[in-house]
């Protein structure tokens, strides 16, 4: 048996707040337990107020009184990372890890246990790639510390459980997601990604001058992957240690596409100021992607006065971000697309008005994408997509630019708008979706402004279209949506006593040893490149609307199905910033359980499923169930084998259990009601107004 790893590896002291930690419990809970055991450790240093203990000695007491968390082996491996000070060292500590999960990634055959040595290592990433061997040798010691000893065998526990492209996205995305990181580190939103890469299309080739810690290009080579093809991804990132978490994230993808493509290119990543130091001035790549920095005026505008990239003219020292665009542009190759994030400022500031119209008149910026404000920081405002490609000297310039508005069409998953959209330019046959997305004349837009602003370009509708019947049929429908939530809300008074107020609990983990209730998910798929197939499954969304599966995975023959949904189990998101457990709905029974998605099989002769779906939904219960996600939204990844539920009568259960039933139904009915009322109160207001309803008295 693996012996658990000590939680403190680098800690001599803790306060009341690391102990808590440790613990998975408040600071009063540390208090209390001060108060009322004689054999807490006393403290060591601090002060009255804030005294601190010695780590060991707690940890010890933590063992012995079944109070130290369990944590899974994906957070011990973070906690070994995140102790490391100065903190500047987590990222060199971060790539020395990723480099193990390399080398372990790349192994073709099993081999002993032992860690390599750091020159061993090194050896073994020189035979992978000279570039990465040179980007990590000068982070590793000339002898392994037992503290880094203890971490790389945690993390290659990590890699052995989950897989070492798995487990190095999680390390990646706690880095990315702490302080640790520097502020300066703001990552491309997946949806974003979404965005800028279903409107660049495929390519074999994938540069980013920008990259960050590789999102973009990750998410690229991925999507490659995915449809059976492969793209080499360039990268060039000012920052070293970003530079190195780009190259070790698209390296093991890389072992993944080689699995089915022996032959495929390693990724190619270079450090340096990409305006001032261009790595790769040769290179034409068929996409280009870039979120560059916003507003940087000492960018080299005087070094570059004369660089050959301005053939649209020289961009002014206030406009860096017509410098990017412009960078982009000559290292597109012919046919091929590049999509820059851009501030929306961007499209209208007068310093840029002449390198503006000069892109538009030879044709090389197509469309421009207004997203919503909230995406990414700055959250107060909606980014620009700009969309961009090189322009063919023997064909005659685009005549007409793209405009498209996504906060027009809020009801619309966003890259279904954008994509939509793109497509439907780009067809003989375009047809333009008033107030979303337009094909505006080039002479409409040369005028003395040269304002790019989409929502310029694209007036709103006023409500001509609406259809009367319409909504008459939606007051109705909301009206009936309204009797369903007055009937749904469960009869409630002020009582007393109840007979969950005293219950006393049992631990879910308990019941789960004891056979009365499991817990299953959707099993890890294989990377094995045999014939695959396309399964319909649940996802987390059908649970929390109780519709039918609506999502599809793709698995190998050599895959094992995920667990088929049965009449009374529990059916739980995996990743939410709540509980919300249901019970499976007539239509959920015999689909496939998805990733993403968890149940809980209850022995019914012992427990009502809707009693244990309401108690184990309480508030709270995201406190202890809930641990740090890879979403970077804030959700948290849940636990249920963490809980405890009360125990209570069979018949009592049936009781409660209803009335947890009716409130399922009046969340889901209300969210319906909410949806259709902000529908409804838009399409009166623009019936309204263009008179096609009036008013009754």
């Amino acid at each position: 048996m693996t012996t658990e790893p000590s939680l403190v590896p680098n800690e001599t002291t803790l306060t009341a707040s690391g102990i808590a930690r440790l613990a998975n419990v408040g600071r009063a809970a540390v208090s209390n337990w001060r108060r009322r055991y004689a054999d807490f450790p006393t403290p060591v240093g601090g002060t009255p107020a804030s005294p601190s203990f010695d780590a060991r000695e707690v940890e010890s007491w933590l063992r012995r009184h079944g109070r130290l968390h369990r944590a899974s082996t994906d957070e011990w491996a973070w906690r070994h990372i995140e102790s490391y000070q100065p903190a500047a060292h987590i990222s060199d500590v971060l790539g020395i890890a990723g480099a193990l999960l390399v080398v372990r990634a790349s192994q073709t055959q099993a081999t002993d246990a032992d860690l390599p040595t750091p020159r061993q290592l090194v050896t073994r990433l020189r035979a992978l790639d000279r570039a990465l061997a040179t980007m990590v040798d000068p982070l590793l010691p000339k002898q392994w510390t037992a503290q880094l000893d203890t971490l790389l065998r945690v993390v290659d526990q990590l890699g052995t459980e989950q897989g070492p492209e798995t487990a190095f996205e999680y390390l990646h995305h706690r880095y990315a997601s702490s302080a640790h990181s520097m502020s300066g580190l703001a990552g491309t939103p997946d949806a974003v990604a979404e965005v800028m890469l279903a409107l660049a299309g495929q390519g074999t080739h994938t540069f980013d001058f920008t990259s960050g810690t590789g999102s973009i290009l990750r998410m690229a080579a991925d999507q490659a992957l995915a449809r059976g093809t492969a793209t080499r991804c360039y990268a060039q990132e000012i920052n070293p240690q970003y530079a190195l978490i780009t190259m070790l994230r698209l390296w093991l993808l890389h072992v993944r596409a080689r699995r089915g493509a022996p032959d495929a290119a390693p990724p190619v990543v270079h450090v340096g100021d990409s305006l001032l130091a261009d790595a790769l001035p040769d290179l034409r790549a068929d996409v280009v992607v870039a979120n560059f920095p916003f507003g940087i005026h000492e960018w080299g505008h005087d070094q570059l006065a004369y660089d050959p990239r301005w053939t649209y003219g020289l961009p002014p020292r206030t406009e860096p971000e017509l410098a990017w665009v412009q960078h982009a542009l000559a290292h597109l190759a012919p046919g091929g697309t590049a999509v820059v994030l851009m501030p929306p400022a961007a499209a209208s500031r007068p310093a840029g008005r002449r390198v503006r119209a000069e892109l538009i008149r030879r044709g090389a910026l197509r469309a421009v994408v207004a997203l919503p404000a909230g995406l990414m920081p700055p959250t107060g405002i909606g980014l620009h997509v700009w969309v961009l490609t090189q322009p063919d000297p023997h064909q005659p310039p685009a005549g007409d630019l793209l405009m498209v508005d996504t906060t027009a069409a809020p009801d619309r998953p966003l890259t279904d708008t954008v994509a939509s959209a793109w497509s439907a330019y780009r067809s003989p046959a375009y047809a333009e979706l008033p107030g979303v997305h337009r094909a505006v004349p080039v002479i409409d837009i040369l005028d003395d402004h040269v304002d790019l602003t989409p929502q310029r370009h694209l007036p709103q509708t006023h409500g001509s279209a609406t259809d009367p019947a319409q909504v008459i049929t939606r007051i109705d429908e909301f009206d009936r949506l309204l009797d369903q939530l007055r009937h749904n809300l469960p009869a409630v008074a002020p009582a007393p006593d109840t007979p969950l107020r005293d219950a006393p609990h049992a631990d879910i983990a308990d019941l789960i040893r004891s056979g009365s209730i499991t817990v299953h998910r959707a099993p890890n798929r294989s990377r094995s490149t045999g014939t695959t197939a396309t399964t319909v499954v649940l996802t987390a969304a059908d649970i929390l609307s109780g519709s039918p599966a609506t999502g599809t995975t793709t698995r190998t023959t050599d895959d094992e199905p995920g667990p088929d949904v049965r009449p009374d189990d529990i059916l739980v998101p995996v990743i939410g910033h709540k509980i919300s457990a249901r019970v499976a709905t007539p239509e959920q029974i015999g689909a496939e359980l998805g990733p993403g998605t968890q149940l809980i099989r209850v022995d019914t002769t012992r427990f009502d499923p809707w009693f244990i779906a309401g108690v184990i939904s309480h508030t709270d219960n995201l406190r202890i169930a809930g641990r740090a996600s890879s979403t970077g939204n804030g959700a948290m990844r849940i636990d249920i084998r963490r809980l405890s539920i009360p125990v209570l009568a069979l018949e009592q259960q049936h009781t409660y259990g209803e009335a947890f039933r009716r409130l399922a139904e009046f969340r889901t009915t209300l969210e319906r009601a909410s949806a259709t009322g902000a529908t409804l109160a838009r399409e009166i207001n623009d019936a309204l107004t263009s008179g096609v309803l009036g008013l009754t008295h």
